[in-house]
């Protein structure tokens, strides 16, 4: 049986602040993360892994998705398939589930939360986006990355907030346009539209004036996840940038930078 037990992984973090959080609070959060449901959800297809999973949660959650310039998605699925995040989860499910089953595989650039799932392990390069990495993590990552397996990847590392009076990614990490060069793979960029609850910008908005630095709004999470049940993603995929493009008019950061904008300029047909 696989099992989330949010007081317990409380109770073992490196986070003295988590460690002195008072019993009334944690069970607050095991509310608000959704234990029970997620607990049901990793149970109810614990038999499933990799491509075949992501269908049984999109079928579980009733998603329609609704794409453009699905013929913008090349033959050879070499490519990093980079996306912005304004969701958290369900825009990670959908991305997976548009190239897995193109595809039949992919691995996802994922931070170490997946690790709670273990049946979603096979197919997740794990980064750990609120630490340092180990050494055995960049070994790992490496081979992926010089593999011929699709890789997806949302380079801003964590979901959307407010930036600059609209919701959108702050930045987009250098990394996916330096390792394109190096092991010779095009960059598909994809644009998600549509946002968090306004409760998530609200608790982003509060702890940042109160100076809070621990990313409060990350709890809420899971309650934008079953907020989506039964809606509509709208995404829309553009052309595949061959990794030749990246030449040296542009810095590694300033060409991650133009993606970034170029996937914010897409408009849904």
């Amino acid at each position: 049986m696989i099992e989330i037990n949010v007081a317990e992984i409380i109770k073992e973090s490196d986070s003295k602040f988590l460690k002195s959080l008072p019993n009334f609070v944690i069970k607050l959060i095991t509310k608000l993360v959704k234990q029970d449901e997620l607990n049901f959800l990793l149970n109810k297809y614990a038999e499933y892994e990799g491509v075949e999973l992501l269908a049984k949660y999109k079928e579980y959650f009733d998603i329609t998705i609704d794409v453009d310039g699905l013929e913008n998605l090349p033959d050879n699925g070499k490519c990093f398939f980079v996306a912005n995040h304004p969701f958290g989860f369900i825009d990670g499910l959908v991305l997976t589930n548009i190239v897995g089953q193109k595809y039949g595989r992919l691995k996802a650039i994922g931070n170490n939360v997946f690790n709670f799932a273990p049946n979603l392990q096979s197919m997740i390069a794990s980064v750990n986006v609120f630490g340092k990495n180990q050494r055995e993590n960049f070994i790992a990552l490496e081979k992926v990355y010089n593999s011929d397996v699709p890789i997806t990847h949302f380079p801003f590392g964590l979901v959307s907030r407010i930036h600059k009076c609209k919701i959108q990614d702050k930045y987009w990490n250098k990394s996916f346009v330096t390792k394109a060069i190096s092991a010779q793979r095009n960059v598909v960029p994809i644009r998600f539209f549509g946002r968090n609850s306004s409760l998530f910008y609200f608790i982003y908005l509060l702890r940042r004036l109160l100076g809070i630095k621990i990313n409060l709004e990350l709890v809420l999470l899971p309650r934008e996840l079953f907020r989506k049940k039964g809606g509509t993603i709208k995404v829309s995929i553009g052309k595949m940038i061959p990794y030749q493009d990246f030449d040296k008019s542009r810095s590694h950061k300033e060409w991650a930078e133009k993606i970034r904008s170029d996937v914010y300029n897409m408009k849904k047909e």
